[in-house]
């Protein structure tokens, strides 16, 4: 059975857990190689069992573990052209450990992992898809200004989705953040807003996704009590039923020490 985990997920950092049979990749390393390592071990999972780091754009909230923890356990890692370049350009990058391009899709053991692009205000930013050794496919799509039409395919074809519900749009208008900093998050490469995701959500239940995850939430402009009730509010009203229809849950700040298995 596969196996999903959110070790971090926030604007303090992102890194997520996908796999099964003894391999697995990570989804970015945004926290400190000691909090993943820790993370790791409180949910009973094995370094060793990670074949490779994906990392989904060179902000510092998903890359800032990278460096000495693919070091320490000669992890590959993999981003798209664009993210390499800032990687670099940032010292996030090791001669210890191996950094190459995804352009589309690669098989790792007996795991595929297929690159999603996505819209946000990075280099070349993207979400990933992975198909774990039994056949179940999971996605991690977060920090994109919109769903473009690309992304909501492939979400439609996962059994467990990672949907971005980054803000609420009232707290953001009248939260402290200045105009530019609200502009940027409210563009169209800046963060999708909880009802922005929360619009989508029945068309993923419909095509079959069952199990379905808040994640990347503001800690300033957002709750996971305001995230989960605008997103219910809309599967309620399309007359989805909560653990018949689908299971709905918001990913945690730091790991809670449980597993979604799907």
């Amino acid at each position: 059975m596969a196996k999903f985990v959110t070790l971090f997920s926030s604007s303090k950092g992102n890194s997520y857990y996908i796999g099964s049979s003894g391999q697995a990749v990570l989804i970015d390393a945004g926290r400190s190689c000691k909090q993943i390592e820790q993370a790791m071990m409180q949910n009973n999972l094995d370094m060793r069992s990670v074949r490779a780091i994906f990392v989904t754009h060179e902000h510092s909230d998903h890359c800032s573990g990278l460096r000495v923890l693919a070091s320490r356990y000669g992890i590959n890692v993999y981003a798209s052209a664009g993210t390499l370049e800032g990687l670099l350009a940032d010292g996030r990058l090791d001669s210890r450990f191996s950094a190459d391009i995804i352009e589309s899709r690669l098989s790792l053991g007996d795991m595929l992992i297929e690159r999603i692009n996505t819209p946000h205000d990075s280099r070349e930013s993207c979400g990933y898809r992975v198909t774990t050794a039994d056949g179940k496919k999971a996605i991690v799509a977060t920090d994109m200004g919109i769903m473009l039409p690309s992304v909501r395919v492939a979400v439609c074809a996962c059994d467990l989705a990672v949907v971005e519900s980054n803000h609420d749009v009232n707290m953001l208008l009248s939260g402290p953040y200045p105009y530019p900093l609200k502009r940027r998050i409210l563009s169209d490469r800046g963060h999708l807003s909880n009802i922005a995701c929360a619009q989508e959500l029945p068309g993923f239940v419909r095509a079959g996704v069952k199990r379905l995850v808040l994640g990347h939430l503001s800690q300033d402009n957002n709750t996971p009590d305001v995230a989960f009730a605008t997103a219910m509010c809309e599967l309620t009203q399309a007359g989805m039923k909560q653990g018949e229809d689908f299971e709905l849950s918001v990913a945690p700040v730091e790991t809670n020490g449980k597993a979604i298995l799907f």
